[in-house]
């Protein structure tokens, strides 16, 4: 019980240092990540896993959650976005054959290590060795597609598109409801029930991520901030970035010479990690995500799948968050053809799984 109330009041000390000696609005969104990663390990909610769900048993209750949330993140955020286009942003990226293709390897990767972006930090955070593993990789694979991003999107691609203000909000409710109906319908009637526990993770993600968008004045992402980690590394290692038309970009450099706690990514990526390591803790038992003993080609599909993760993640203008979640309920059109593109490759990344991610003998 000690431990478990010295981990509580830890974090607590965390916001408020981070608060008191870079800003409140700095406190705040440290205060975010925590509430994320709580809401997502303390609630079993995620992205990859209810894509799977979906794929291998047609259970639709995870994806319905995912909707819902978007929904009423969509429902807030769109009028907000409209009314103040000055101090908020919105996902928005264009759609291009990079970022299908980003989209595509992203969804097979994330299957083989059961977790994208969120999930991986999450999963990270409470114990998955799995995840540890991938992490690393993530972030110099998100560093490298940030690096290289400006020739992928040469290969050509369409100008933004997206929804605007409360005709964007009705059109993308009814698109939810459209995807949310099919998802119901081809559900067998065991499993078209949606648990409490995902309503109210929903609900709570949702929360959080309005008050993302109002703190942040840009909505929730994560892979940005991995890449930038890589970044610091590097270029304090003396490494000239000058090359990349990406990272010597004038607000780039201004935000590898600031200290990584005024990057609104990297704090609720430090919360996700630490929020999800408080829940494992409190947990009977400790850490609760124990892999059980995986050949050695499974550590190496770790590597690699994190390593293609973060990649692919850049080449597709964010992750589940950064781009399906925040996408949508940003009305960015290209978070649709991302979530299209994504679960296509999850189809035949869960047929990758089994293979890579087999038990040791004993």
């Amino acid at each position: 019980m000690w431990r478990r109330s010295s981990l509580v009041v830890a974090a607590a000390a965390a916001v408020f240092a981070v608060a008191l000696f870079v800003g409140a609005r700095y406190g705040l969104m440290l205060a975010v990540g925590l509430g994320l990663g709580i809401t997502l390990e303390g609630l079993r909610f995620g992205f990859a896993g209810p894509w799977s769900a979906m794929i291998l048993r047609r259970d639709p209750a995870g994806m319905l959650a995912q909707l819902l949330a978007i929904g009423l993140v969509a429902l807030v955020a769109l009028p907000l976005l409209a009314g103040n286009p000055g101090e908020l942003t919105g996902a928005e990226a264009p759609v291009g054959f990079a970022m299908i293709a980003g989209a595509f390897v992203f969804g097979a990767a994330m299957q083989v290590v059961l977790g994208c972006g969120s999930g991986t930090l999450v999963n990270a955070g409470s114990g998955n060795a799995v995840a540890l593993t991938a992490l690393p990789f993530f972030a110099i694979g998100s560093f490298l597609g940030a690096y290289h991003l400006i020739w992928w999107t040469g290969l050509g691609a369409l100008p933004i598109l997206k929804l605007t203000g409360w005709p964007g909000v009705a059109a993308t409710l009814a698109g939810l409801a459209a995807v949310a109906f099919v998802l119901w319908r081809i559900a067998p009637p065991e499993n078209r029930r949606l648990p409490r526990r995902l309503i109210a993770a929903a609900l709570l993600l949702a929360g959080f991520a309005i008050l993302n968008l109002i703190t942040a004045g840009q909505p929730w992402g994560v892979v940005y901030g991995l890449g930038l980690w890589v970044a610091k590394a590097a270029t304090a290692s003396g490494a000239d970035l000058s090359a990349s038309a990406f990272w010597s970009a004038p607000g780039t450099v201004e935000r590898l010479k600031a200290s990584v706690l005024t990057d609104y990514t990297s704090l609720t990526n430090f919360g996700l990690i630490f929020g999800a390591f408080l829940v494992a803790s409190w947990r009977i038992g400790g850490l609760s995500q124990k892999v059980a003993p995986l050949r050695a080609r499974a550590w190496v599909a770790a590597a690699v799948s994190g390593f293609l993760l973060g990649y692919s993640s850049r080449l597709a203008f964010g992750c589940n968050v950064g781009a399906f979640f925040s996408g949508i309920s940003t009305g960015s059109l290209h978070g649709w053809v991302w979530f299209a593109a994504a679960f296509a490759g999850s189809i035949y990344g869960v047929r990758l799984r089994p293979f890579f991610m087999q038990a040791a003998k004993p």
